[in-house]
């Protein structure tokens, strides 16, 4: 199997597992998988290193805030908007290509939605849909077309007006730089070759949310239930080694981009080629038909969208927020790659679809 699919999940860092294993060992093996609310020493050493791993994640991110891991980025975007609406009550606007994880909260807060072009970037920010004391939700790169968003700009927008400014850092994290600017930022491990089942949500100093859930006071007494430390030391590991390889990781990526550039000239990209992540490629070619071509080429890992949106039948939700036909939607498909995606892998992977597609009659 190829994995073309990076923007679904990314595989586990080896270096995350071994940090993970440690956690996880039974008694005689130091008691690592002791409970870090425990007062005993096992559970001092599982508390500590939940400590640690949140700092290593908090290094990616901007200075003067506070991190709360949770159980994935979707549920740090439901607490940023359920309960940052509680907090600033005056109304609540989002981009139309967030992630389902936001879209669907800002749909069910009767969020005033913001326009993208045909490229799949946010229109500068129109201050009579930027709420007073109110939120407002712009993702960092997007998770379908790879574009990355003028999120400073919308900061700047919503604090103008007393707002908080949500940002869905999932597909960035440790792949861009994020701006200054937002007061909270969801993210999520599995995507930086992490573990699943983990993710966080940082909120700046000064900002105040309710908790998630009540209980047993921990996570700082926002989000009670027991904490994973092998999923926190997961994470932090993973952060780590993003931090260190963000360079090296980032040439990689340009070299891939430029190989299926190369590749796939009669193929349309969708979206703007830049500012974009180029890890991310959304293509569509007339006379393609997607869903087909996954069957066809069923040797590589790829998709026609989001995951969360896979078997729903539904056209993407980001393609045609951008004025793309059905039928052009259709006939596209995302590919993505990283850190351990090698140039072979991908030119076998591009030549296996551009079979298929042949198969279909394109040429």
């Amino acid at each position: 199997m190829i994995y073309l699919d990076y923007q679904a999940t990314t595989p586990l860092a080896p270096e995350a597992r071994e940090a993970m294993l440690r956690w996880l060992e039974g008694p005689g093996a130091g008691a690592g998988f002791a409970n870090p609310s425990s007062a005993h020493k096992a559970g001092r050493a599982a508390a500590a290193a939940v400590e640690v791993a949140r700092d290593q994640v908090a290094a990616l991110l901007p200075k003067g805030g506070r991190v709360f891991f949770t159980s994935g980025a979707t549920e740090a975007l439901n607490w940023a908007l359920l309960c940052g609406a509680k907090a600033k009550p005056g109304g609540v606007a989002g981009l139309s290509i967030e992630h389902a994880g936001s879209l669907i909260c800002l749909e069910r807060l009767g969020a005033a939605i913001l326009p993208v072009d045909g490229e799949g970037l946010a229109l500068a920010p129109d201050a009579a849909l930027i709420p007073e004391n109110g939120i407002v939700a712009t993702m960092l790169v997007n998770n379908e077309v790879g574009t990355i968003q003028p999120v400073a700009d919308f900061a700047a927008a919503a604090h103008a007006k007393n707002s908080l400014l949500l940002c869905d850092a999932v597909q960035g994290y440790g792949r861009v730089a994020i701006p200054d600017g937002p007061d909270l930022i969801a993210l999520s491990a599995h995507k930086i070759h992490g573990p699943k089942g983990i993710g966080a949500l940082w909120v700046r100093d000064g900002v105040d949310l309710e908790p998630l859930m009540l209980g047993g006071a921990q996570e700082q007494g926002m989000r009670s239930g027991t904490v994973s430390p092998a999923l926190c030391a997961g994470f932090g590991t993973a952060a780590a080694l993003a931090a260190e390889r963000f360079d090296t990781d980032a040439a990689h990526v340009e070299r891939l981009w430029s190989l299926a550039m190369d590749m796939l000239p009669q193929w349309t990209i969708n979206g703007a080629a830049t500012p974009r992540y180029h890890g991310n490629l959304n293509v569509r070619r007339e006379g393609v038909n997607g869903l087909r071509l996954m069957s066809d080429a069923r040797n590589v890992a790829f998709s026609l969208g989001s995951a969360c949106g896979s078997g729903s039948g539904k056209v993407s939700h980001v393609l045609r927020a951008m004025g793309v036909s059905e039928a052009d939607a259709r006939a596209s498909i995302r590919l993505g790659w990283g850190r351990y995606t090698s140039e072979a892998e991908l030119r076998d992977g591009l030549n296996a679809i551009r079979e298929a597609a042949r198969l279909q009659g394109v040429h």
